[in-house]
Order: structure tokens, then C-alpha cells, then sequence
């Protein structure tokens, strides 16, 4: 496991886990942002100017088709970061980044990371160590769009979400899950409708209360408690 950081009020998982002296050494470039609730933070194609650390919050990776239709390919928190394509030495985004929920975090401008990177010490590994979170993520993902009925998608969602923000009461726009989904607002819609007749959760406009967490989990799809795994295990090992 590695050493974690006595900067214990960092926030973001990567950077706590630091040594000390890395972090010191990274942290004059670090600033302090607010993303505002649906701010879209890249476009697809986009050059990465600059790397965020979510402290709080929640950030959606988007795929679009040339028709329009988007799907969520993963969810980024306190786990991780945004922008991580820059130390592949890719400095154009493949996916549009959106703020699902009010987001503070860490930016910190690309060529700046990528040195720090470079040397191949602690955030090395850190880094490398979230990119195999985010890949499996990605492949998760991909099955759930595929196999898994929009009621146990939403479900798994939702849990994920919730995993990630650390409450019952989730401000999530029809549209936004929507989105994250891949799925017309109707079907968000009539899957709510599904899981708040049988008592695991409160649908209103704008907001869901998760009502029963572990029944919700056995009603949902097996993405939740995989993704959850790999989430626990993140930085452990």
C-alpha cells in the first residue's frame, strides 16, 4: 500500500495518498475551483489545458454519436481526476465532461502535471493505479448499456451515485440521468416509476431519495457492486 499524506484535509483521494513532500511539491500548482451544477467542462475533441481533482461532487465522462445520443461511460468523484489522457501523452479529450452535481476540486494546468508525472515517482503509480479504476469503469459500462434492463441500470446507477456523494437525497435532472443512461427522458421516467411503487425510492422533480438501500441493491443490475469492489480496493493494494 502506499504511504498516505498527512494532508489529511486535501480531499481528493490521489493527492492525499501523496508522500508529503510530493504533495508539497506539487500543491503550488494547485488552485481551487467551483463547478457549477450542468457546466459542461470539455467537448469531445477539446485540448486538456487543464487537469481537475474533484474534492466533492460528482463529474460525467460523455459519449455522443453523431446523431446526438449520449451515454455515460464513467463517473468521477474524490476517487480521481479529469484529464488523465494528458500523461498518455494524448492532450485531446475523447469524451465530453459535465458537472452532474455542484463540484470543488483542484485544477492544475496540463504541462504542469505532465512534468511531475514524468519524474515516475508517487503520482506516477497513483495515476496509473486510477486508470485501471477508470477502465474498468469504462467496461462496466459498456455491459450495462447492452445487457442490463433500464430498471436495473438506474438502479445501479443511483447506488453508484450515491456511493460516490455520500447521501440518501440525490439532486439528479430527468435529464441528466437521461444522459448518463443513454436512454429518452420517458424511459428515466417510467423506470423511477417502476422503482418508487415498490417502496426503494421517492421520485420528484429534481430530487431522489434513495428509500431502502439494500433492497434497491438486490433489485439492481451486478455494475453497482463490481464497480464498488474496485472502488474499495482503490489505493489499498
Amino acid at each position: 500500500m502506499l504511504g498516505v499524506s498527512t494532508q489529511v484535509a486535501i480531499g481528493n483521494r490521489i493527492l492525499a495518498a501523496l508522500p508529503r513532500e510530493d504533495f508539497a511539491r506539487l500543491a503550488p500548482y494547485l488552485t481551487a475551483v467551483r463547478l457549477e451544477r450542468n457546466k459542461v467542462v470539455y467537448i469531445t475533441g477539446d485540448q486538456i489545458r487543464y487537469v481537475y481533482f474533484p474534492i466533492s461532487g460528482l463529474m460525467s465522462l460523455l459519449s455522443t454519436t453523431e446523431m446526438g445520443s449520449t451515454v455515460e461511460v464513467a463517473m468521477v468523484s474524490n476517487e480521481g481526476m479529469v484529464g488523465l489522457q494528458v500523461v498518455l501523452k494524448n492532450s485531446m479529450i475523447p469524451f465530453e465532461v459535465a458537472v452532474q452535481t455542484e463540484t470543488e476540486a483542484y485544477r492544475i494546468k496540463a504541462e504542469d502535471l505532465q512534468e511531475e508525472f514524468d519524474k515516475g515517482e508517487a503520482l506516477q503509480e497513483l495515476i496509473l493505479h486510477y486508470l485501471n479504476l477508470l477502465i474498468a469503469q469504462i467496461s462496466q459500462s459498456s455491459l450495462c448499456h447492452r445487457f442490463h434492463t433500464v430498471e436495473k441500470a438506474l438502479g445501479g446507477w443511483l447506488l453508484m451515485v450515491q456511493d460516490r456523494l455520500n447521501t440518501d437525497s440525490l439532486n439528479l435532472t430527468q435529464e441528466s440521468i437521461s444522459h448518463a443512461l443513454g436512454v429518452p427522458r420517458t424511459g428515466v421516467t417510467m423506470a423511477a416509476g417502476v422503482l418508487q411503487r415498490a417502496g426503494l425510492i421517492r421520485y420528484s422533480r429534481g430530487k431522489i431519495m434513495i428509500l431502502d438501500h439494500e433492497r434497491l441493491k438486490d433489485n439492481s443490475c451486478e455494475c453497482f457492486r463490481i464497480i464498488h469492489d474496485e472502488l474499495s480496493h482503490f489505493l489499498t493494494e
